[in-house]
């Protein structure tokens, strides 16, 4: 049938027609409306403190967790957990932190994420200058472990005991890589500064076996090591890696110390990163064991 008006002529017509239909395709586009902005989750009970510029010129800030008793219990003091990597590990610490006191099996403490002041910043590259005890040949910047230690011991420490309820007898570091590496370095060059050792995953092998080099002058120089430490590798990690912590733990148990109690726990089926998890939370209790409300199975 034909539907085009008799006085149009038929090949007008038909333009008419298609165009009444195409229509649509040339109406001008609308600007897509904007997503909604929703509001970002906040962990309650943190903070973030930057302290000034430490004496080895390096911007440091503070991931601080309040235990939650800390509001209402103002002549408490706490433990303090310092964790390395603080801008990676932080969340994590504070995450795992509920459920091991609701269980029982951890007191209250703090929990203070290591970290640098500053935007858009490479962590990477910052935290190989700080946490490498040794030169890495490969990578330039490297080898500040000492000053980095000078640091936690002189500024940073000191700081979180001035403006916390901290408690100085109950000081544990944790670091998982090389942030594991400097743990070790920590307990073998200041061994009064902390006297709980989390070390999950350490680069043991670095700069040609450097930590076995330090441990063996510490051994030889007969001072106390007083404390707990916790050392973990990942099952699935790389062949080489583990074989290293395998044999910095048999040198440990070689070494008998008299006032160290250590555990080591190969993390089955979980490769570098993934294992710190499991190591964080093993770590946390048997660090704190003879101090926490319950201790074992469930009564």
């Amino acid at each position: 049938m034909d539907i085009t008006p008799s006085h149009i002529p038929r090949s007008r017509g038909l333009l008419v027609f298609a165009a009444l239909f195409a229509a649509p395709l040339f109406l001008p586009r609308l600007p897509a409306s904007s997503p909604p902005k929703y509001p970002e989750y906040v962990l309650e009970g943190t903070e973030l403190r930057t302290l000034p510029r430490s004496a080895n010129g390096r911007d440091y800030m503070l991931y601080v967790a309040l235990p939650y008793s800390y509001a209402t219990e103002p002549n408490k003091k706490y433990p303090v957990v310092y964790v390395t990597d603080g801008y990676w590990a932080f969340t994590r610490m504070v995450g795992l932190y509920g459920s091991l006191w609701y269980d029982r099996v951890v007191p209250e403490f703090i929990t203070v994420g290591l970290g640098y002041a500053g935007e858009n910043l490479d962590y990477n590259t910052l935290r190989q200058w700080e946490l490498s005890p040794v030169s890495m040949s490969i990578i330039h910047a490297t080898g500040h472990a000492k000053e980095y230690l000078n640091a936690l011991e002189r500024e940073i420490v000191p700081f979180v005991e001035r403006e916390y309820r901290a408690d100085p007898r109950q000081r544990v570091i944790v670091g998982g890589s090389l942030g594991g590496l400097f743990t070790l370095y920590a307990m073998l060059t200041k061994p009064d500064l902390f006297n709980g050792y989390i070390a999950m995953s350490p680069s043991v092998g670095l700069g040609g076996d450097w930590i076995f080099k330090r441990e063996a002058e510490f051994f030889a120089s007969h001072q106390p090591l007083k404390g707990r430490l916790f050392m973990t590798v990942g099952g699935y990690e790389s062949p080489d890696f583990v074989e290293n912590v395998k044999r910095f733990n048999d040198r440990l148990l070689e070494r008998k110390y008299p006032d160290l109690a250590y555990r080591f726990r190969i993390i089955d089926g979980e490769r570098h990163g993934a294992s710190n998890s499991e190591a964080t939370n093993r770590g946390l209790r048997y660090v704190f064991e003879p101090i926490a409300p319950e201790t074992g199975p469930k009564r």
